[in-house]
């Protein structure tokens, strides 16, 4: 019975939508990211846009039936506005003098013989439009949104503009402190897990130090740990094929638990998947951004914790592991929606019996970003498309839910079936559903505070201090507090950044996210037959491990 004495809060009060932290400007600067502010923003009748944070001078154009028009009509805006919009595709390019580093590439395209910038039959899930000033013009630096808002000014109807979107800037989203919320912040002598708190001058969407908490060590920081248990039990064989979780993030690195278990290797055909270079490498240089300080980045190792979890939940699962992420957490919309596009085109190919495939059954991804306009048929369709042929393929993708401490959907999470069914997306008998994840605490009854949650996040799974492993290799600039000797033996307090156990306790989402994912592939042990592994067996099988795990109900 509700205690009438105390006040009943709203369901979705406005603080339950709060926007979100935005990254700080030296992460932004490099990639010419930009946060668009709804108070100053160009608008047009019927438009509320959201913060969110994208790529200026560009945009992304889904393949469609009427692409070739978009183009046309954004090309002409532009044209009237001083800029010029270089037509993009992608693709992975080779280099290095074994041929085995590759680098996702944008290259400019010309219009072919019949006046198409497609070809006939060709599959590229979309093109980018690169925004350029004019030669011999001085106007303003061009920009997306402002392109995309004098489209739909002229295109009531929307025709032209339902396939343009912005290229949103996608993080893996670390907790950090909050200074600005935390009475003491200079009683820790060693803050280490946000080197550069001041930097971040613009922390306009409040904070709560109760949340912040869960960034310091000893409240579910990373940390390092001693872990004096066995190492999962895997066993030498099961029956059928393993089950395969992929996940892309930033790649994996070296652990004694994950030696024949994981894989970063796989490509398509002889392409690999998002990023194999190894200067660039987070799992195996950790100190890559910032101050030259010997610190260690905020997401690196985040891959080797995210392949840990798979298998403590999991043992007998083979582990996948791509690099699409950097040790600053961020990669642009176009880049993921590239990798994800050649993961999709791998699972088609096994399961169709195709040559050059490779068996994915469950895809892990622990990465997002929030729309400016989720609500509308503004939304553009690109990633979902590809996560729904995941889908169709029998691969369950489970995607975090955010660690922003707000009520406001994260996509690709929130392409799950909401609960309320206020969703775009609703569940499809032959379509294994997206699962959103958030984060439990280590007892298991209440929900982590920094997790996203709301109608759209289908499952909570424990992600707040919990314990996987690390690069051994990782050792940081920073030292104990204390260090002497006693009795010929060595004394000293714990090295705050010395992972040479390699062991490390972390919280976030990006944690319940792999953990949930071991979960579903538990349930496919010993179930699969190599000889009954094409769609619609392999549906059947991810949406009975769903089933089994959520409150998500498969159509009849």
């Amino acid at each position: 019975m509700q205690d009438e004495a105390r006040p009943v809060r709203p369901p979705n009060p406005p603080s339950s939508v709060r926007d979100p932290r935005v990254p700080p400007r030296q992460l932004l600067e490099p990639i010419n990211g930009r946060v668009l502010n709804p108070a100053t923003a160009v608008t047009i009748k019927g438009v509320k846009p959201r913060v969110t944070v994208y790529v200026g001078p560009r945009l992304l154009v889904t393949r469609g039936p009427r692409d070739e028009e978009t183009i046309t009509a954004l090309e002409r805006e532009a044209d009237a506005l001083g800029w010029q919009a270089e037509v993009s595709k992608a693709r992975t390019v080779l280099r290095g003098p074994k041929q085995d580093v590759a680098d996702i590439v944008w290259e400019a395209v010309n219009r072919n013989g019949s006046g198409n910038y497609f070809e006939e039959g060709e599959t590229t899930s979309m093109v980018r439009l690169d925004l350029l000033v004019k030669d011999k013009e001085a106007t303003s630096a061009p920009d997306g949104w402002v392109l995309l808002q004098r489209l739909r000014a002229k295109s009531p109807d929307l025709a032209d503009v339902r396939h343009a979107a912005l290229e949103h800037v996608v993080a893996v989203r670390s907790i950090t402190p909050d200074p600005f919320e935390d009475p003491h912040p200079f009683e820790d002598p060693h803050p280490f897990e946000d080197p550069h708190p001041f930097e971040d001058p613009h922390p306009f969407s409040g904070g709560s130090s109760a949340v912040a908490s869960y960034a310091r060590p000893g409240s579910g920081g990373r940390q390092p740990m001693a872990y004096v248990g066995p190492q999962p039990l895997r066993r030498p064989s099961v029956k059928g094929r393993r089950p395969v979780v992929a996940t892309l993030d930033t790649g994996c690195g070296e652990h004694p638990w994950l030696d024949g278990v994981v894989r970063t290797d796989v490509k398509l055909g002889s392409q690999p998947i998002g990023y194999v270079d190894d200067e660039t490498d987070p799992e195996k240089w950790f100190d890559q951004f910032g101050a030259l300080d010997g610190a260690i980045d905020p997401l690196a190792g985040h891959g080797t914790f995210i392949a840990g979890l798979i298998h403590q939940a999991c043992p007998d699962a083979d582990i996948v592991a791509w690099r699409i992420v950097g040790a600053d957490g961020l990669v642009v919309e176009s880049n993921l929606v590239k990798a994800l596009e050649d993961i999709a085109e791998l699972a088609r190919r096994h399961r169709d019996g195709e040559a050059g495939g490779h068996p994915i059954d469950v895809l892990s991804l622990s990465l997002g970003y929030y729309h400016e306009t989720p609500d509308d048929e503004l939304f553009d369709p690109t990633m979902y498309g590809i996560l729904r042929r995941l889908g169709e393929c029998g691969v369950a993708v489970v995607c975090s839910a955010g660690n922003d401490a707000t009520a406001r959907p994260v996509f690709p999470a929130a392409f799950a079936p909401w609960l309320d069914d206020g969703g775009t997306v609703h569940a499809e008998k032959g379509v294994v559903p997206i699962v959103s994840v958030g984060a439990l605490n280590p007892n298991r009854t209440t929900d982590a505070l920094f997790s996203n949650t709301g109608t759209w996040v289908r499952t909570y799974a424990r992600g707040a201090a919990v314990m996987s492993t690390i690069p051994p290799t990782f050792q940081g600039g920073f030292n104990a507090t204390a260090s002497t000797e006693a009795y010929r033996r060595r004394r000293a307090s714990i090295d705050p950044d010395d992972y040479s156990s390699g062991f490390a306790l972390w919280s976030g989402t990006s944690f319940s996210t792999p953990f949930f994912a071991g979960l579903l592939a538990r349930r496919l042990v010993d179930t699969i037959d190599p000889s009954d592994d094409d769609r619609a067996a392999a549906v059947d099988r991810a949406w009975g491990a769903v089933t089994a795990l959520t409150n998500m109900r498969r159509p009849s």
